[in-house]
């Protein structure tokens, strides 16, 4: 009997859910599933694996977009939450784990087709152990670190998108204060997520002498329209976004490369070069050309959690 394992990447919005046999997605069991249409994470899987024809699962891995603490998460942006015994005893599977969703990401470099990565930044020339970073823009922001050790893969959690947002010049100041006159504090994930460009939106709209709202995909269609509001709101993403993620380089030192992913990331990466990413990025004084050593790629593939998850079950990335 074959025995396959059940993966899922729940984000904020959305939930995709495949079987793998290995390390191999099976993609007519990809199923990407609207958080809004279910009532819960336990729900929609179980509601899953039944419309799969109920199959025997060995191993069960679910990534999470939010925090995870000794096999239990909950995400940040929606009231669901999953542990691995309750994964166990619904998939039936020996093997079960609950992950950070950049944890299962992280687990997935190496593994990404050639076509799915675009080279953002060069970097110098590195080792094959050298430290990854994987930095996911969506619903929300986090980053997740890659190290390869004498045992394996370790890629450890963090809830980076929750740190006070750096407030480097006078416009992030003034975005920072204006955050936190709404929010009560001003996070990074309240800048550089979808919400976070929104909140960008209406801080500049207010700056205009207005009090204007619009969603992302308006924002970015106002921006290509030649809007100075919206234009305005995606210099400061960009300019937020080039400056936390130098600041992760610094931290991390992360010579095997940087890997964007998440939606938002992939919508403002046309946007990256015309706004000054390279230049808010290398804003760090006289450790301004130590950044040109760290390359940045965009990872285009939907569905690397998945793959990230199915190796990290397949014991070819055997911590987390």
């Amino acid at each position: 009997m074959t025995e396959y394992s059940l993966l899922a990447d729940v984000g904020g919005t959305n939930t995709r859910v495949a079987l793998a046999k290995g390390t191999t997605i099976l993609p007519d069991t990809i199923v990407k599933h609207r958080n809004l249409d279910h009532e819960g994470l336990e729900a929609l899987l179980a509601s899953y694996l039944d419309r799969q024809g109920s199959p025997a699962c060995s191993g069960a891995a679910v990534a999470i977009a939010g925090p995870v603490k000794d096999g239990a998460g909950q995400l940040t942006n929606l009231n669901w939450k999953l542990d691995k015994e309750t994964l166990a005893r619904l998939s039936g599977a020996a093997r079960s784990a609950v992950v950070n969703d950049l944890q299962a990401q992280g687990h997935a470099l190496g593994h990404i087709a050639p076509e799915d990565l675009m080279v953002l930044k060069t970097g110098s020339e590195t080792s094959a152990q050298a430290a990854m970073l994987v930095v996911g823009i969506g619903t929300g922001f986090n980053c997740a670190p890659v190290f390869q050790t004498a045992k394996g893969r370790l890629v450890p959690p963090s809830e980076a998108g929750h740190v006070t947002l750096p407030s480097v010049d006078t416009d992030l100041w003034d975005l920072s204060r204006y955050l936190t006159s709404k929010l009560g504090h001003a996070a990074v994930e309240d800048a550089l997520s979808g919400r976070g460009l929104e909140h960008c939106y209406a801080f500049a709209a207010a700056r205009a002498g207005g009090a204007g709202t619009a969603t992302t995909t308006q924002i970015f269609a106002a921006a290509d329209a030649g809007d100075p509001v919206a234009q305005q709101a995606l210099a400061l993403f960009v300019r937020a976004m080039g400056g936390v993620i130098g600041d992760l380089a610094l931290t991390l030192l992360p010579f095997g490369g940087i890997f964007l992913v998440g939606g938002m990331a992939r919508a403002i990466a046309p946007w990256l070069a015309p706004m000054g990413f390279d230049a808010a990025f290398s804003d760090k004084g006289r450790f301004g050309p130590f950044l040109d050593g760290f390359s940045i790629s965009l990872v285009s593939d939907d569905y690397a959690a998945l793959s990230g998850l199915a190796h990290f079950l397949a014991g070819s990335d055997h911590q987390s």
